[in-house]
């Protein structure tokens, strides 16, 4: 892609200046972004796959937990017991430096090829640049991506040009070169090597580009600024005048989600955000779980008033459907079973024993007739029958279980269904 602009077009131009990669450098990467195996038979043969050589070794515990030293190239072996005899695999590596002010990310793609008894196939090519310049500003410069957008799909041959800033062209989390260059603007961040197991690209432009990064940094709350750095930074602005109180009291925030929550209960529930007795917790676990209890409430209340007006909102139809069966109810001695004659002392039943008979709307069912079974002034089980057939389609208990007396208790409706046949001939 051709430069757009003065800065893509200055970036460009002055990407053609970096240094290739020294041999030191490739060196590094080889040894440390890669596993070395040395591979061992039954008979104890061990295979060094970095320069091929073989020797007889004991087979030991030890071996297998810390690796061996090859005794011929002197590289620090991986011990496998496995049949397999090739290993392939790709990393990636970046160098990090400074060109013409600017903060720079090189990103090269390394590969292997390992076969037993041959030396080790490495390769490298450089892939992508990320260039930001002090105000944070930012340009990609990398080879062409397969329409896929996987990684390891390079377009190898293509040139290193202007790109767009997709994830085709985003690497998270690659092997760091030890040596390092900063632009002074960087260093004055207070970063001191660590990336808090964040993307150097993304955390070099969160400090660059807005100074409330750097706050964080320097007041020690590396686990906000990981927090806010992964999840977008933009999101810290419903917090950070909490954040504020929290750096001014020297809290220290250890879990930033947690905390995040809690403020945002806090904010839920019309709380000061700016007094540190809210924000700065003794016990933070605790008091977000109270605040979460009591958001729990919260919302049962609501779904209850909002239950009890939608009740009376039903109420009128309710009534000119089920009305003429209203004062229906019979007994055999021990049982009463009576036909629930409000959309209140329905929604009543499903409380009580915790089954939806309200939620799922049956009283609302042209064929439905809802009855309750009772013993004394307690509630056994919610009868539902079908005015068409006449008969029980379900009788629910506690939890939709069933009771000792369920049987008894679709027996006896069902010996009544007499009274409201008539009803239905009225």
């Amino acid at each position: 892609m051709k430069p757009k602009n003065k800065f893509q077009k200055q970036i460009f131009e002055t990407s053609q200046t970096l240094p290739s990669i020294t041999e030191v450098q490739v060196k590094w990467a080889y040894q440390n972004c890669f596993e070395h195996y040395g591979l061992r038979t039954k008979t104890g043969t061990v295979t060094c796959l970095e320069c091929g050589a073989s020797w007889k070794s004991e087979q030991t515990l030890i071996d297998s937990v810390c690796g061996c030293i090859c005794p011929h190239c002197g590289m620090e072996l991986k011990i496998k017991d496995t049949r397999k005899r090739i290993f392939k695999d790709y990393k990636y590596f970046c160098i990090i430096t400074v060109c013409e002010g600017f903060q720079v990310l090189r990103f090269f793609y390394l590969d292997y090829y390992l076969k037993a008894h041959q030396k080790a196939k490495y390769s490298y090519c450089e892939v992508l640049q990320k260039w930001i310049a002090p105000d944070g500003r930012n340009e990609t410069v990398a080879r062409l991506q397969s329409p896929s957008c996987y990684y390891n799909t390079w377009i190898f041959h293509t040139k290193l040009e202007i790109r767009p800033k997709t994830v085709c062209y985003y690497i998270g989390k690659p092997f760091i070169y030890t040596r390092q260059r900063l632009i002074p603007e960087l260093e004055r961040t207070g970063f001191n090597g660590n990336f808090y197991n964040l993307a150097p690209f993304d955390l070099f432009h969160t400090l660059l580009s807005d100074s409330r990064a750097e706050t964080l940094l320097k007041a020690g709350e590396e686990n906000l600024l990981h927090h806010f750095v992964n999840n977008g930074f933009d999101r810290i602005n419903k917090y950070w005048a909490s954040i504020k109180i929290c750096i001014r009291n020297g809290y220290k925030i250890n879990d930033a989600s947690i905390w995040c929550d809690y403020i945002d209960l806090l904010r839920f529930f019309g709380k000061d955000l700016h007094n540190a007795k809210y924000v700065c917790p003794e016990k933070l676990k605790a008091e977000h779980n109270k605040y979460v209890i009591k958001k729990q409430e919260w919302k049962e209340r609501q779904r209850i008033e909002e239950a009890q007006k939608k009740a009376l909102e039903d109420e009128t139809l309710f009534k000119e459907m089920k009305s003429r069966f209203f004062d229906i109810q019979f007994s055999d001695g021990l049982i009463q079973v009576r036909v629930l004659n409000s959309v209140m002392e329905i929604m009543q039943e499903g409380k009580l024993l915790h089954h939806c008979v309200f939620q799922s709307e049956y009283h609302l069912k042209p064929d439905t007739l809802i009855l309750s079974a009772c013993i004394g002034d307690k509630k056994i089980e919610t009868v539902e029958l079908s005015l068409s057939q006449l008969k029980v389609l379900q009788s629910r208990g506690l939890c939709n279980g069933s009771t000792e007396y369920h049987d008894r208790i679709i027996k006896l409706v069902e010996n009544n269904v007499s009274l409201i046949k008539k009803r239905l001939a009225a």
